[in-house]
């Protein structure tokens, strides 16, 4: 694009965006008519009852009426001017960064602002999120908190995800357009437009303020719909008037390294979903252990490079690593990645907000013995509690049947289904197991995706090796449904179904059901395949929810004294329906898949105890088994035919395979 085109395109967004802003300050204009209106009439009245037109006792109650209409429209409004002017907008969690922290980071972004003639942001913020965007902090509440800048500027919010990744010219090339938006936060019409929006939106959460009583909360709730009224009527204008000037900042940097910006766009897709998955899979079992990783921001570097050694497409990637990556313009990048990784433990998971006793820092090397390793053990352990509670008995059988203590052969006794003699599905399974040979099975279907090195799926993490993240498989709320139909009854082999149909011998009461019998299938489906696992899972689901129940409750206390020790104002960082997280990683985990997460924890603690294998990391997918020095990836299709269909001989024949004694007792914590 020509000089002139962007020079038009920027004057366009411009123009766009204070015209957007106009339209906001309308809102607010006719508001504010709306509200001395009453005032008007009753001057008006005052007028003609002074020059002699209006005269006369209905006039004189006229009056009296609109006085005091407009004395009580007066004082309303003036309360939500108050309100709106005095409420504390929200404010992302961040990481401020001192000038004197980082002087090589502050000199580029000045420089870059120089370049496209825009004013330099007030302050430089980090957030552990793979995005940036500018942020008026401008608020005195704000201003309160802030240890550099200027007043006038907003603060330039950086995801600290992109420190780690990307090189110093990728950086200063995905910055460009977020620092180009300060030029038309600058013009007055669209910063007091932008305050008018953001006090608004302040002015509704006003009333979920704990800290008001019955009367106050009452009025904050009338000024609450007054202020959802007015976002309302300027909400599209609002949106319009970003989407201006973030189309004149993206044209302004086009002369900056537009060229550099392309291929840096790709790393910033590469950069978020490494981190979603060092979050997910890595971080959070860290941090549901009472760890958190002090390094998060360097692991994503190990994650990234671990996925380009993985993925063909990615080869390219890992040879950056070579160029001065962006961290180094800061003094001290470790004391900042462990700032952000505290912060995104409390964002993402609820943490409290100073490390201690039972909330500390784990480095990396430490992880398989802090983390994994306890997690297999504190998750036996109470799938051993759960099994005391329901009142199962050690088997009396075996050759260590005197031994005491927890032991693998328990849970596998106790999950075993029986089966009747007639139905022989799963002797074919496990004869197909055994050779490798994929007939077409749901549990063969869900094995083949998890031996998968690319995909390699997570021992512990509730997502894999549970069917949720393959397509062929129903979503969650029909699991139960599912699993039945894994059932013993004989099904057509998925590569051929049209043949079986058309030489079936007879009428199959499978393959050729009629709607009835289709009925009453559907029926016997709904039982439960292992009721012996549906009853264990149910109890497990009660104990962490008690478990989860007693955390909230000591966060909610945290929360409650920091809030009291800021002097009865809000917390620093509070969610919109209470404490923290404001941005829970994944969803309520299914009786299901805690069921198997513990099986497969209690296999990996006799795996640990009995044979060589021991506890790991694998970058991309979180706590991993080590057999060997290799990675078991095949267990997680093994652990699901026992708990989902009450097979245990896929197990046996794994835990023979790597010689896994199940009958010795483990060590738990």
């Amino acid at each position: 694009m020509s000089g002139t085109g962007s020079v038009v395109g920027e004057e366009w967004g411009a123009r766009a965006a204070r015209s957007r802003a106009l339209a906001v300050l309308r809102v607010r204009g006719r508001a504010l008519g709306l509200a001395v209106l009453p005032a008007a009439v009753a001057v008006v009245l005052y007028a003609g009852g002074v020059t002699g037109h209006f005269t006369g006792a209905g006039w004189d109650t006229a009056r009296w009426v609109v006085t005091v209409l407009a004395g009580v429209v007066l004082l309303a409004a003036a309360a939500v001017a108050l309100v709106v002017t005095r409420a504390r907008p929200a404010a992302t969690p961040t990481v401020e960064l001192a000038e004197s922290a980082a002087p090589d980071l502050y000199r580029l972004v000045r420089d870059l602002a120089d370049r496209l003639g825009v004013p330099a942001p007030a302050a430089i913020a980090l957030t552990p999120d793979c995005d940036s965007w500018l942020e008026d902090r401008t608020h005195r509440a704000h201003r309160l908190h802030r240890t550099t800048g200027g007043d006038g500027a907003p603060v330039l919010v950086i995801g600290s995800p992109f420190l780690w990744w990307m090189r110093v010219g990728e950086l200063r090339a995905v910055l460009a357009p977020v620092v180009a938006g300060t030029g038309p936060a600058a013009h007055p019409d669209i910063a007091a437009a932008r305050r008018f929006v953001r006090g608004l939106d302040a002015a509704v959460a006003v009333p979920r303020d704990p800290g008001l009583g019955p009367l106050r909360r009452l009025g904050a709730q009338g000024v609450g719909q007054v202020a959802r009224v007015l976002l309302r009527a300027c909400r599209e204008h609002a949106a319009e008037m970003e989407r201006g000037v973030a189309a004149a900042g993206s044209e302004r940097a086009q002369a900056v390294d537009y060229g550099v910006r392309i291929v840096a766009q790709e790393q910033v897709g590469l950069a978020y979903a490494g981190w979603d998955r060092l979050l997910t899979r890595v971080a959070l079992p860290a941090w549901r252990m009472g760890r958190w990783p002090a390094k998060l921001d360097a692991g994503v570097v190990s994650a990234l490079t671990e996925l380009s050694r993985r993925d063909r497409l990615a080869e390219g990637f890992s040879s950056r690593l070579g160029e001065r990556p962006a961290c180094d313009l800061l003094e001290e990048p470790g004391a900042v990645d462990e700032a952000t990784s505290l912060l995104a433990a409390r964002l993402f998971h609820g943490g409290p907000a100073e490390p201690g006793p039972d909330w500390a820092p784990v480095e990396w090397s430490q992880y398989p013995e802090e983390v994994v390793d306890r997690k297999w053990r504190t998750d036996a352990a109470r799938l051993h509690q759960v099994l005391d509670g329901l009142g199962v008995a050690a088997p009396a059988d075996g050759p260590a049947s005197g031994a005491t203590g927890p032991t693998l052969t328990r849970v596998m006794a106790h999950l075993t289904a029986p089966r009747p003699e007639h139905e022989p599905q799963h002797e074919r399974a496990t004869g197909a197991e055994e050779r490798g040979a994929d007939v077409g099975e749901p549990g063969r279907e869900r094995g083949a995706a998890l031996d998968d090195p690319g995909r390699g799926a997570a021992l512990d993490d509730p997502g894999r090796g549970t069917g949720r993240d393959e397509p062929e498989l129903e979503p969650e709320p029909q699991l139960l449904v599912t699993a039945a139909e894994h059932g013993p009854e004989p099904r057509p082999a998925p590569a051929a179904p049209a043949a079986e149909h058309e030489h079936a011998p007879g009428p199959d009461p499978v393959l050729h059901a009629g709607p009835e019998e289709e009925e009453e299938e559907e029926e016997d489906d709904d039982e439960p395949v292992n009721p012996a696992a549906e009853v264990l899972a149910g109890a497990l689901s009660a104990l962490l929810a008690r478990e989860e129940a007693a955390r909230e409750a000591r966060v909610t206390a945290a929360a409650e004294t920091a809030r009291a020790t800021d002097g009865g104002g809000r917390a620093a960082v509070s969610g919109p329906d209470g404490p923290l997280p404001l941005f829970p990683l994944q969803p309520p985990r299914t009786g299901r898949d805690l069921l198997a997460d513990h099986v497969t924890a209690m296999v990996c603690c006799a795996a640990v105890d009995t044979a060589e294998a021991a506890p790991g990391l694998d970058w991309l997918d979180g706590p991993a088994l080590l057999v060997g020095g290799e990675r078991a990836a095949d267990l997680g299709p093994r652990v699901l035919a026992l708990v989902e269909d009450g097979d245990p001989e896929p197990l046996r024949a794994w835990l023979a395979r790597t010689g896994v004694r199940p009958e010795k007792p483990v060590r738990l914590v």
